[in-house]
């Protein structure tokens, strides 16, 4: 009885199956078998399986099915029935198994007793120059598990569907009767669905074990590949009805609901990305097979999935084939905007027409995504090609761009411009202007013609695909829109071109549909012996020649990846830039890593333009550099001019802390602003930065130790951020914090004058002068989903309707943070996340409503009211890092911890500014005694007053 017998099944790939069975015969366990199932091929498939059988007798067996089962079912059951090991696993033709394999998953399989051993899959991509590879759900396999039963892990039940990268017990396929359907696609998922339910225990390690080549080009095209036929998409369904029975009969709910996202999210997506481009009669029986089916998903599942693949699901059943279409371009094109979206009852749609259904308005209700929030410039729109032509080399294009919510306004100046550009983008491109821009409902409608054959010069060979986009213009604001081609029929053949290198490859350029759906084109040839030349071509990239020149280009290119590492740029960086001479007079500003012209550094900054002082300032950002100063060098963070600016500099200033890694050269001062005063427990203090090894607190320290100066504005300042960082004395300037020096001096003003000043930024904001301004400024929360969006802990359209009539709410989320506002409360509260520097916002508010923030240190100079909203007080305090003192006893305001009596502290706000007034004025001096509003000026005058011109 041999240990492992692998199944290899076959049909009409000749080929192919040695190389499948030569990678079974290789294997470091020998006492492997192969039994090879031939489909009843019409090829030389099965002459081939008897010659290898001859060619290693004992160890090779063949067999042929007496005609053809249609799917890979069947041959598979049949090799079980031949196999003879003490454990079965199956091969397909066309992929081979790791060397190891076989004795990975054997032993692992003695060790556990487990009934089933699986192992990572290797998807290669064959036909891709570097035959790409992709890991099948590699998170399943980080590290050995053994299951006692596979709703342990609904996950490997739900994702890895794949019957050939695993052993089986041969006892335990025969004892529960495991079979493959026989004659049907997608037999592995009811296979190995039967299995893992039935297994009494399962295994999974670390270790490769199976190559599953992929041939996307190939003539014949795999199940997976074949999506246009309908029987597949058929075959799939009921597969999954098959499965849903069985979890049904097991009560297995919870698994159920895990394999309805997987098919919201996987299995329908995959079809529907095909749908815009099939035909009429395909859509309607395509949407008559998914009815039924979308009927029986969990309605919990459209929750649990990406908002447009529910939407997709959703608009499936009901046939709004108006509104799929468009929104399955931006299931294919994430962050597109296809739809002109609807507004309705202050919530923004997807789409109109489904109001009256309740799980329809949850699913299509886009508010969320904050599409009503963005300018048009921010968006990515869809633009439907209405019409294409070509006579006489001239292209001839019309088409339709979205205007979501009239983001365009009806009056708006409009301009376009149509680009042609090679897809290598470090080669040329052509434009051509739009003749024809103007409003047609809720889209804008485009015409233009481009003369291909006079204008487009394409080089030829190197810029075969061109990409299509075209740039709009609204009042001076652009978004760069690409041509979706559903439904549109490109008429007219390849249109002449010259190219510049050679006329004998490439003559003619014709449209195309790229892979995402859009306007493409192609250089061909229909000249005569370009099938020759491009032969010839082609011999030669692939000889010595060309072996050479790809082998130098991926030198150059893996060099260059070097170059721009990580660990390079440090090398770089101290070993290269850190021995130039130090520029003297040079200064590297930087705040909040890089993402705000803001805080302390701004306020030095500013100063030492007020004094005239003699100095090249350098403005680090990440992100976009638009609103930074000018007359600066900007500099990308972490890129080499930054590195080289940082290793030049007489002085870095900064709020937070350059890149950790990179020592300061003893020449450069670097003056440490920080960026607040600390109520959470900081650096040292911190418990898990004392659980770490000595090595890495070393690691830290010596990134503090780089501070030559650090600011503070309080003897608190001292005790807690000081000792956390292990400072020493000399290192503390008690000078204050020079971004508030524009609050005292605000504060001075209005005790002054008597009166408050609002300043520029409440036109700005559009806010109205008999209304109060009350800011919420939280502190950083860890959320999960895109980009770290905060959820505010309040009904914030409950708080417009009842306090918008006095109040208007500014809210300032965390750098690190994001919000989104639903649009009925546009105007009575505003997002004003998007200010870099807090501290106008600050001046302009009568109140802040803060949690944790730091900004309560800062706003406390203005003696305004506060309000403390702790709604997570518990968790945050006892369960985090901990804090330097109680918030509940030295809170210069009320404290609440539920939105009711949050409500009922609004509404008693005015009464507020007497009753913590002294409150306010104990709290600014016992945390803000060095602010006095000349922080900027003591530090220009101490470090930078010589450089005066």
């Amino acid at each position: 009885m041999p240990d492992v017998s692998v199944v290899v099944i076959v049909y009409n790939d000749a080929d192919r199956l040695p190389t499948a069975v030569q990678s079974v015969l290789d294997q470091t366990l020998r006492d492997v078998e192969v039994v090879i199932v031939d489909d009843c091929s019409t090829d030389r498939s099965f002459e081939v399986a008897q010659h290898l059988a001859a060619a290693h007798s004992g160890r090779v067996r063949a067999f042929q099915l007496p005609e053809n089962s249609g799917a890979g079912g069947e041959p598979r059951n049949v090799g079980i029935q031949h196999t003879t090991g003490q454990y079965v696993m199956f091969l397909d033709s066309d992929d081979v198994l790791e060397h190891n394999a076989c004795r990975n998953l054997l032993e692992a399989a003695e060790e556990t007793g487990s009934d089933i051993v699986s192992g990572l899959c290797v998807r290669l991509h064959k036909d891709t120059r570097n035959q790409k590879r992709d890991e099948w759900y590699a998170w399943l396999y980080s590290a050995t598990r053994t299951l006692e039963s596979v709703t342990e892990l609904p996950d490997l039940f739900v994702w890895d569907t794949l019957s050939t990268n695993k052993c089986y017990r041969r006892d335990f396929l025969i004892e529960n009767n495991l079979r493959f359907p026989k004659g049907m696609f997608y037999e592995d998922l009811m296979f190995i669905a039967d299995a893992y339910l039935a297994a009494k225990r399962i295994t999974l390690i670390p270790n490769q074990v199976y190559f599953w080549h992929v041939y996307e080009k190939a003539a014949v095209k795999s199940v997976t590949n074949r999506r246009h036929e309908m029987t597949n998409y058929a075959h799939r369904l009921e597969i999954h009805r098959r499965i849903d029975a069985l979890l049904a009969e097991r009560g297995l709910t919870e698994m159920k609901l895990a394999k309805d996202v997987k098919f919201l999210k996987h299995d329908l997506v995959l079809h529907l990305r095909d749908l815009p481009f099939r035909s009429e009669s395909y859509r309607r029986e395509f949407a008559e097979l998914s009815r039924e089916y979308l009927g029986s998903i969990d309605p919990e599942a459209y929750e649990r999935v990406q908002p447009i693949q529910a939407i997709c699901a959703y608009l499936l059943q009901q046939g709004d084939w108006e509104n799929l279409i468009p929104a399955v371009d931006t299931l294919t094109n994430r962050d597109k905007v296809s739809s002109p979206l609807a507004e309705h009852d202050g919530r923004i749609y997807w789409c109109d027409g489904h109001f009256d259904d309740v799980f329809g308005r949850r699913v299509l209700d886009v508010t969320d995504s904050g599409y009503h929030e963005k300018p048009v410039n921010k968006l990515f729109l869809r633009n439907q090609l209405t019409a294409f032509s070509e006579v006489g080399g001239t292209a001839s294009l019309a088409g339709r761009i979205t205007n979501p919510l009239g983001v365009i306004p009806a009056d708006a100046e409009l301009t376009g411009t149509l680009e042609f550009s090679a897809r290598r983008r470090s080669l040329q491109s052509f434009t051509f202007p739009v003749r024809v821009l103007r409003h047609e409902g809720d889209t804008i409608h485009w015409e233009t013609t481009a003369d291909l054959t006079a204008r487009l010069r394409p080089l030829g060979i190197v810029d075969t695909i061109w990409d299509v986009r075209l740039a709009l213009d609204v009042d001076g604001a652009r978004t760069t829109t690409r041509l979706t081609v559903a439904d549109t029929e490109l008429t007219g053949g390849p249109l002449p071109v010259r190219p510049r290198l050679t006329r004998m490859v490439a003559d003619h350029i014709e449209p195309h549909i790229s892979v995402r759906g859009h306007l493409a084109f192609r250089l061909v040839s229909e000249g005569r012996g370009s099938e020759r030349v491009q032969e010839l071509i082609a011999r030669g990239v692939r000889g010595k020649p060309g072996t050479l020149a790809k082998a130098g280009y991926r030198k150059a290119r893996t060099l260059r990846k070097t170059l721009a590492s990580g660990d390079n740029k440090l090398r770089v960086y101290h070993e290269v830039f850190s021995r130039l001479p130090i520029k003297k007079r040079t200064v590297v500003f930087e705040s909040h890593l890089g993402k705000q012209f803001s805080d302390s550094p701004r306020a030095i900054y500013e100063e030492m333009r007020r004094q005239g002082l003699d100095f090249e300032a350098i403005w680090s950002y990440s992100g976009s550099p638009k609103d930074f100063p000018k007359g600066v060098t900007l500099v990308r963070r972490w890129s080499m001019p930054y590195l080289k600016a940082l290793a030049q500099a007489e002085f870095w200033v900064d709020n937070q802390s350059y890149p950790l890694k990179l020592t300061k050269r003893p020449e450069t001062t670097y003056i440490q602003t920080w960026h607040g005063s600390a109520l959470k427990k900081m650096g040292f203090d911190q418990p898990s930065l004392k659980a770490t090894t000595r090595q890495e607190q070393s690691a830290q320290q010596r990134s503090l130790d780089r501070f030559d100066r650090f600011l503070v504005r309080s003897e608190h300042d001292v005790h807690t951020l000081a000792k956390a960082f292990r400072l020493k004395e000399k290192t503390l300037l008690r000078v204050g914090y020079p971004r508030n020096d524009a609050l005292v001096q605000c504060r001075r003003r209005e005790a002054e004058r008597g009166r408050r000043e609002r300043g520029p930024l409440a036109a700005e904001l559009g806010i109205p002068d008999d209304k109060t301004v009350l800011l919420y400024a939280p502190t950083f929360r860890k959320v999960g989903g895109r980009h770290g969006r905060f959820e505010l802990p309040f009904d914030v359209e409950r708080f417009a309707d009842q306090f918008g009539d006095r109040y208007v709410l500014l809210v300032r989320s965390h750098y690190l943070n994001h919000v989104v506002l639903p649009p009925t409360v546009q105007g009575r509260v505003i997002d004003v996340s998007a200010h870099h520097d807090i501290t106008p916002v600050l001046e302009l508010a009568d109140g802040l409503i803060t949690d944790y923030s730091s900004v309560m240190f800062d706003y406390a100079l203005l003696d305004r009211p506060l309000v403390f909203f702790t709604y997570d007080y518990d968790a945050y305090v006892h369960e985090g890092r901990g804090t330097y003192f109680d918030l509940l006893e030295d809170a210069p305001g009320p404290v609440v911890r539920t939105e009711e009596e949050f409500h009922e502290t609004i509404k008693s706000f005015e009464t507020q500014a007497l009753e913590y007034a002294t409150a306010r004025k104990e709290f600014v001096a016992k945390f803000g005694e060095y602010d006095r509003g000349d922080a900027a000026q003591s530090i220009v005058d101490q470090f930078f007053a010589q450089w005066s011109r």
